[in-house]
């Protein structure tokens, strides 16, 4: 048995953040310079009382017209920024969404490769029989774990989610995954407190990084640096631990989408990887980095803007906080 994706949609918070607001609030940074190295003119945030079980619950509901929910039989919920410790954000969705009862639904945590791991367990429950339409959800809200003062965490984040159909199908539509893991890097992405191991500290100190930008160890903390050294290491091998895996040659893609983490980054692996330029999707202009909804946002507007089309062989690729990483090629 094969499975395919029948369809993705995604949603953005009405709420929206310029280059040109962030201009006024650190008069160091320049708007268009923002735009050039980053790639990012505008981000979507979310208001204070929304989650992103609210933003995975309207991208579920636009993915859902036209198709007959009570196909759906099992509901997987990636995110990083959870409504509550428990219950599972899965088993409120399936609620909410009015699915049926008798279905399988969980949460899985993970970040920027979340999308491709879930293209993974779906395609697993399919052929094993658990399964024949599973709804994928990816969303987060890590604007909500960034420092007002973090000047440069708050360039490169937005608010998303995405959802996505993956059904049987008597062709196989989504190929071999390639999967690494390297938590000896888990510290270089993180919300040190929060959790049960460190709780949230109303007494936080301001840590400076040096370069401006403002946190506390109940903030998202990122080390640039170590995060570009490991992408450059992990995304080059996972790519081709990927084609070979299919016994495919790259350029016998015909169309590669990289998890959309900032402009300099992935144009930087798309050059070291040899990527024709017209064969590559970057584009988070209005969206910034979503984190595990950048991948099916890339995926639909590249869909809905005929950019790829049916019979064309996509190379996915998702990285980041863990350290975690993950690819696989998708027939459209």
């Amino acid at each position: 048995m094969g499975c395919r994706i029948n369809k993705t949609e995604y949603y953005l918070p009405e709420k929206t953040l310029s280059n040109h607001e962030l201009e006024k609030e650190f008069v160091e940074w320049d708007a268009e310079k923002i735009e050039k190295k980053i790639g990012v003119r505008e981000r979507h945030i979310v208001k204070e009382n929304e989650t992103a079980l609210d933003l995975g619950f309207k991208a579920a509901e636009k993915v859902l017209r036209n198709y007959d929910k009570n196909e759906i039989d099992f509901l997987l919920f990636c995110t990083q920024s959870t409504e509550y410790y428990l219950p599972s954000g899965a088993c409120i969705l399936q609620y909410k969404l009015g699915l049926r009862t008798n279905i399988g639904a969980f949460d899985f945590n993970l970040g920027c490769s979340g999308f491709v791991y879930g293209l993974a367990i779906a395609k697993s429950f399919i052929q094993s029989g658990i399964a024949n339409n599973v709804l994928l959800i990816t969303a987060s809200t890590y604007t909500k774990h960034i420092h007002h003062k973090d000047k440069s965490n708050k360039t490169i984040f937005g608010d998303g989610a995405a959802a996505t159909i993956i059904e049987s199908s008597d062709n196989e539509s989504i190929l071999k995954f390639s999967l690494g893991t390297d938590g000896s890097g888990y510290n270089n992405l993180i919300v040190p407190n929060g959790g049960l191991k460190n709780r949230y500290d109303i007494n936080a100190k301001e840590i400076d990084d040096g370069s401006g930008s403002i946190r506390t160890d109940n903030n998202l903390y990122m080390n640039g640096p170590e995060i570009f050294n490991f992408t450059i290491k992990a995304v080059p091998m996972v790519v081709e631990e990927c084609l070979v895996n299919n016994q495919i040659e790259l350029d016998q893609i015909d169309y590669v989408i990289f998890h959309q983490a900032n402009k300099y980054m992935i144009e930087y692996l798309r050059k070291k990887i040899k990527i024709p330029k017209y064969k590559f999707y970057n584009n988070m202009l209005h969206t910034g980095n979503t984190v595990s909804a950048t991948i099916p946002i890339a995926l639909k507007e590249c869909i809905d803007n005929n950019i790829v089309k049916n019979g064309n062989k996509v190379l996915l690729v998702g990285f980041g906080v863990g350290y975690s990483w993950g690819a696989t090629i998708i027939e459209i």
